[in-house]
């Protein structure tokens, strides 16, 4: 069994881009004890330029390669990824993005400030295709604030991300543990944004505010970043809602039931304060189709501070009151 740190990597159709991403984690200034590749059904060979990558690197970097015959999609090809590792550490990887040399070992870094640490997480470069800069980070394309950083790092992640999700995967590492408390991943969730939750609600969330990744936005992504303008922002509150409120109740019900089989590793403040976000998430599901009669039960959970602890705020008050049913 490798010690250390792992990769868990996933790929899917990734040849254009799996060597570069290879290179960057394995020219790490610290690097892995094991990469594990797992490749959802690639028809491009990917999982053979995996292979032959492998038989050129340093043997002392242990290569795993799992092959899907039938996709699993995203979330659970990473839980696979993730339970086929062995290290204590596991940095989970996109197929298309560059690391930089000092990545891991400033991630450790952080993570030996204490063990309540269950997860670090970073900003990104946003990059084209080519890996061209586009003039934009990825905290800056998600509008994560200065202020959200200091929150999570100062202990209050399950805050923020009772409002939104502030971590993306490409960009974080987590102790095995939280595998083990996370494990299995449930729909509608995410793996990172499952993953993020867990850890703050069972320890702490580091934040890097440094630039760690090269993240490649090239149109295929699976997951990627995009900063949204007011037009597009004052769209989105035109949208129809098409579920979006059910699919959240949905989101923090299995969250909730998760929290409560955990147990003793959950804080019972934790779990009380997990009822509330379902409590006013059903509120929000249970939203009248008529305009009028969304204006009641809106301003009475904006009163209660429902929509600024466990919403967007404003942002979701205007979306529940404007947004066609």
């Amino acid at each position: 069994m490798t010690t250390g740190v792992s990769v868990a990597l996933c790929t899917h159709n990734g040849s254009a881009f799996i060597a570069e991403q290879l290179r960057s984690i394995v020219e790490q200034t610290v690097p892995p004890g094991e990469i594990v590749i797992s490749d959802d059904a690639s028809g491009d060979g990917t999982a053979q330029l995996v292979r032959e990558f492998a038989a050129t690197a340093d043997p002392a970097i242990r290569f795993v390669v799992v092959e899907n015959a039938e996709p699993l999609g995203v979330a659970r090809n990473f839980e696979q990824a993730i339970r086929t590792t062995t290290g204590d550490f596991i940095a989970l990887s996109d197929q298309d993005d560059v690391w930089h040399p000092g990545r891991l070992e400033a991630v450790l870094e952080r993570f030996a400030e204490g063990p309540e640490l269950l997860l670090v997480s970073g900003d990104a470069r946003l990059v084209d295709a080519g890996g061209a800069p586009l003039g934009l980070t990825l905290f800056a394309a998600l509008e994560i604030r200065e202020s959200d950083i200091a929150s999570i790092n100062s202990g209050h992640a399950l805050d923020e991300l009772f409002r939104r999700n502030l971590v993306t995967g490409a960009t974080a590492v987590i102790r095995r543990r939280l595998f083990d408390l996370a494990a299995p991943f449930p729909a509608p969730w995410v793996h990172d944004e499952w993953l993020a939750m867990i850890a703050a609600a069972t320890g702490e969330i580091g934040v890097l505010a440094q630039q760690l990744t090269d993240y490649r936005q090239h149109g295929s992504n699976q997951i990627g970043a995009e900063k949204l303008g007011l037009r597009a922002k004052f769209g989105r509150l035109r949208e129809p809602r098409l579920g979006r409120n059910e699919y959240l109740l949905d989101r923090a019900s299995v969250l909730l039931d998760r929290l409560e089989d955990l147990g003793d590793a959950v804080d019972p403040r934790v779990v009380i304060r997990t009822r509330e976000k379902v409590a006013h998430q059903q509120v929000r599901a249970d939203l009248p189709t008529s305009y009028v009669g969304r204006i009641r039960p809106v301003l009475r959970e904006a009163a209660r501070g429902r929509y600024a602890l466990y919403s967007r705020g404003w942002l979701d008050v205007a979306r529940d009151l404007l947004q066609p049913a």
